[in-house]
């Protein structure tokens, strides 16, 4: 009889901490998605200080004309006065997590004018995000164009 409860007791603990875990990876993800979308506002203010808050110290993007650029490129063309986003958008995101880094890969949808010329891309992203000093940061992004866009 104490075996069993034993066992039950053992399966009980177990399925709680089960339960606290994927809550825990739900509030991740719902923190993740939301980062996000913060980048997109911050893209369409044109608001360098705030990514900067976002993005780790060895940041590196990779654009989908396969220009690589580290973190002070990346701020330096996110403020530049050419860029005019009026359409900064994400959808159909997915968040998977592996220890303290979570890849998130959705849709995008960017529109705008750059340089006095209007653009309008729809394509794919792939962020690697850490859970690094208390608060999750970008390390890497990479982005590509779907056929026929842009």
């Amino acid at each position: 009889m104490a075996r069993l409860l034993s066992t039950v007791l053992f399966c009980a603990v177990a399925a709680i901490g089960f339960a606290q875990a994927a809550g825990d990876l739900a509030a991740k993800k719902t923190t993740l998605i939301a980062l996000e979308r913060m980048w997109n506002q911050a893209q369409l203010d044109r608001d360098a200080k705030a990514i900067a808050t976002m993005i780790g110290d060895r940041f590196v993007n990779t654009e989908f004309n396969g220009e690589v650029s580290n973190r002070s490129k990346f701020l330096t063309d996110f403020a530049d006065p050419k860029f005019q986003p009026s359409v900064m958008s994400v959808q159909n995101l997915e968040v998977n997590f592996y220890g303290n880094t979570a890849i998130v890969t959705g849709d995008y949808h960017t529109k705008g004018i750059y340089a006095g010329r209007p653009y309008e891309h729809f394509g794919r992203f792939t962020d690697t995000w850490v859970f690094q000093d208390a608060k999750w940061l970008c390390v890497a992004s990479h982005s590509s164009l779907r056929l026929g866009s842009g």
